[in-house]
């Protein structure tokens, strides 16, 4: 498979690199930054310089890179030492950018890296809350293309821990804590499962593996 990842020298997007990379799969992450390129030819991927966030990059060009892939990755974010503006532009309207890259482009499986909690009626006013507006807004976009298969999946709270490949996935888990590595993980098999496609789950660390997780909610 060829894979596109936007915001492919995110934390969780170099595991995935590198977890794609490993099984086999052809490997292409976004970057805004040439200098970030080396960082992901050492995870596997080719990097691919464009700035989804600048209006000098229209969707027709980033649906250039996305030509012949089997499925799309959005991993994109502003970062939490970003300022509210940039909630918006990244978290927001990249996503949504992208999304209309790849419907333009054909690819139809589109995963989502958002938030749980994302919700574009989220009250409040300090940046985190406009944080899951926006991401909110995005998720609700991508659900609404007819011609993606997507799945938005929304980690709980992120950790560096190393993973444990044991996962909680479902609709509705509560609040918790996730490896980035068990993310990575999850996406990976995500990708492979297109029958979660037209789902929203949540991801905490729990008790089962994450192949067995990822099949028990396609199943449903």
């Amino acid at each position: 498979m060829r894979i596109v990842i936007a915001g492919g020298h995110g934390q969780i997007a170099l595991r995935l690199e590198r977890l794609l990379a490993a099984r086999g799969d052809e490997v292409a992450g976004i970057i805004r930054r040439a200098e970030q390129a080396d960082d992901l030819r050492a995870s596997g991927a080719e990097p691919i310089v464009c700035d989804l966030e600048s209006d000098s990059e229209p969707v027709e060009q980033i649906a250039a890179h996305l030509e012949g892939a089997d499925a799309a990755v959005f991993a994109a974010g502003a970062g939490p030492g970003s300022g509210v503006d940039r909630k918006y532009t990244v978290d927001r309207d990249a996503a949504i950018k992208f999304a209309d890259a790849a419907e333009r482009a054909g690819v139809r499986r589109f995963i989502v890296v958002s938030s749980m909690g994302a919700d574009p009626e989220h009250p409040g006013d300090e940046v985190f809350d406009v944080y899951l507006r926006a991401k909110g807004e995005a998720d609700a976009y991508v659900r609404a293309h007819k011609s993606l298969d997507w799945t938005v999946l929304r980690p709980g709270a992120l950790t560096n821990d190393a993973g444990k490949g044991l996962v909680r996935l479902e609709a509705h888990t509560g609040r918790g804590a996730i490896p980035r590595d068990d993310v990575a993980a999850v996406i990976a098999e995500l990708v492979d499962t297109p029958a979660t496609a037209g789902l929203t789950l949540e991801l905490i660390g729990g008790s089962t593996p994450v192949s067995v997780a990822v099949k028990s909610v396609a199943g449903n």
